[in-house]
């Protein structure tokens, strides 16, 4: 092997992942709060960063690779960039967010009996009433967290509400420096570890507790997404956004009183943090997610 290899590419055969030892080095599974963030690093969103790549980038361009063997056209990197084109002539224009979705194998995060179905932009379902979002929405919903920084700017420290399967944990990663993620359903929560394990994304907390009540310890977040609907976002999680950070959820919305024939609706919201007190609200497209419940199970 020559000292200097060249990067790998999307997809590598099966046994280039599954026949190598863990590294000690942390992992998706690894239950950390979180490393200390360097002296001195700001918490905002929109501060200046040097344009370097997510220290996940090259791990899951290295790794995510799974099923690859055997697996045809739907696990090739032919189907991903498709899904990716998709979503751009959908209106998707983050490159980004677009670099990610063509990335990460969707494959690997639904049931073997949904694989075929991995690239369309559907949600599919994974267990415990929950779903996978559709591809488009978490394209949208990522991008409007980006919107006015460039393609190699990564966000800063994220934060995910419902991390399901781990699909958008790992989509997130490739635009962010540092994602933490939160279930509230521990069988979801393994399964999520289980998916993520062989990409070994160092930048990936996963943990398992309720999501209303954010993560603390880890806080401020330059970037806060909720992949699940409440009537209102909880106060814990704008506490914990940092000033000029941005937190996109589904929302739902009541009737109206005395409206016959009219049904709870959702939409998302764009929070704005402008200072300590002052939040800036815009509500956007219709959308259909899962409940936002508290507690775990």
């Amino acid at each position: 092997m020559s000292p200097t290899p060249p990067r790998s590419k999307f997809p590598l055969p099966l046994d280039a992942v599954v026949q190598r030892k863990p590294e000690p080095a942390r992992t998706a599974g690894m239950p950390a709060v979180g490393a200390p963030r360097p002296a001195g690093a700001p918490a905002k969103l929109r501060d200046k960063q040097p344009s370097t790549p997510t220290p996940a980038a090259s791990a899951v361009e290295a790794r995510a690779s799974a099923a690859t063997a055997g697996g045809g056209g739907m696990a090739s990197d032919r189907a991903r960039g498709a899904l990716a084109a998709r979503l751009r002539a959908g209106g998707i224009r983050d490159e980004r967010v677009l670099a990610a979705i063509g990335t990460v194998p969707r494959h690997l995060f639904v049931e073997p009996g949904l694989a075929s179905q991995a690239y369309e932009d559907a949600a599919l379902p994974i267990g415990h009433q929950q779903t996978i979002s559709k591809p488009s929405v978490v394209a949208r919903m990522i991008e409007l967290l980006r919107e006015g920084l460039p393609a190699a700017t990564p966000l800063e420290r994220v934060l995910e509400i419902g991390t399901g399967c781990g699909y958008q944990a790992a989509v997130l990663s490739l635009v962010a420096r540092e994602v933490f993620s939160i279930e509230r359903i521990r069988p979801l929560h393994e399964q999520a570890k289980a998916n993520l394990r062989p990409l070994r994304v160092p930048n990936l907390r996963l943990h398992y507790g309720d999501g209303m009540l954010g993560l603390p310890q880890a806080a401020p977040f330059s970037a806060i997404i909720l992949a699940a609907a409440g009537m209102d976002v909880p106060q814990a999680l704008l506490e914990q956004l940092a000033i000029g950070g941005r937190l996109i959820a589904p929302v739902a919305l009541m009737p109206l009183p005395g409206a016959t024939g009219q049904t709870v609706t959702q939409q998302l919201l764009l929070i704005e943090r402008l200072n300590r007190h002052r939040f800036h609200r815009t509500a956007l497209e219709a959308v259909f997610f899962v409940p936002l419940k508290s507690g775990t199970i």
